[in-house]
């Protein structure tokens, strides 16, 4: 699973872009797709009108792991891993009895983008199971990135030389593709990622979740590490009437 979108459409967090030791030797775009291409003769390869893509290779799959991906009414999704609670979902969401779990989780994404009455992470909260995914709606151009709360499923994030956001469930691509730009994405107390909002703990949804930026002596950043900072609170409104969507509307300020 690869995913690579340039920068003013991810928005990716500021920490993933600061000056680390050794970024003469990122790759671009181009030279990503040219690595993910590389010996992988079943690689699916998903590509929008700017040069982003998505692609999809079972090489090296995990059987406890599969990849999946589905595109759907304009939404992208490639889904790693499995979910415990499918026949429930399918129910909730008018479903097939064959629809797979990427399928599941592109109808969710539509819920709360269309007429949710509550926000992203009362969705992704009701996912249970081993995963990880990337979702974009080329029609909206939002990108959306989940894990499960554990980490039991592989996802990892960077910028590339160009400032792209690279992603992937394979940490040696992302590492060859951005050096120490790299780093996993965040699964304790769950996390999802949306271009137009940022990163969000699906457990602790009213607290920020920041970067933690380990530097060397010479000024160069050296790792970053996201994680919830229990401190720092982000409101929500309050909703009030069932038929308003609230998906996408926060208020964030500073506490104590």
């Amino acid at each position: 699973m690869l995913a690579v979108f340039e920068n003013k459409i991810a928005n990716p967090p500021e920490e993933l872009s600061l000056p680390f030791k050794g970024s003469e030797n990122l790759k671009t775009k181009e030279e990503v797709a040219a690595l993910i291409g590389s010996g992988r003769t079943d690689l699916t390869r998903y590509m929008f009108c700017n040069g982003d893509f998505m692609a999809l290779s079972h090489q090296d799959e995990h059987a406890t792991c599969p990849r999946s991906s589905v595109v759907m009414d304009d939404i992208l999704c490639i889904f790693n891993g499995y979910l415990h609670n499918t026949c429930d979902l399918r129910r909730r969401y008018g479903l097939s009895r064959q629809a797979t779990e990427a399928m599941i989780v592109v109808e969710a994404y539509k819920v709360l983008r269309d007429r949710a009455p509550y926000p992203a992470d009362q969705v992704i909260k009701e996912l249970d199971g081993k995963f990880s995914f990337t979702l974009f709606d080329s029609k909206a151009t939002k990108l959306f990135l989940a894990r499960d709360r554990s980490g039991s499923a592989e996802l990892h994030w960077g910028v590339a030389a160009d400032g792209c956001l690279v992603c992937s469930d394979d940490p040696g691509i992302v590492r060859k593709s951005c050096g120490d730009r790299y780093t996993p994405f965040p699964s304790v107390a769950g996390c999802l990622f949306k271009s137009e909002e940022g990163l969000i703990s699906f457990d602790h949804p009213l607290n920020k979740v920041r970067g933690i930026v380990r530097e060397e002596d010479e000024g160069y950043s050296s790792a970053v590490i996201f994680q919830v900072d229990l401190l720092t609170w982000r409101y929500s409104i309050p909703r009030r009437g069932s038929d308003a969507n609230w998906a996408s509307v926060s208020v964030t300020t500073e506490g104590d």
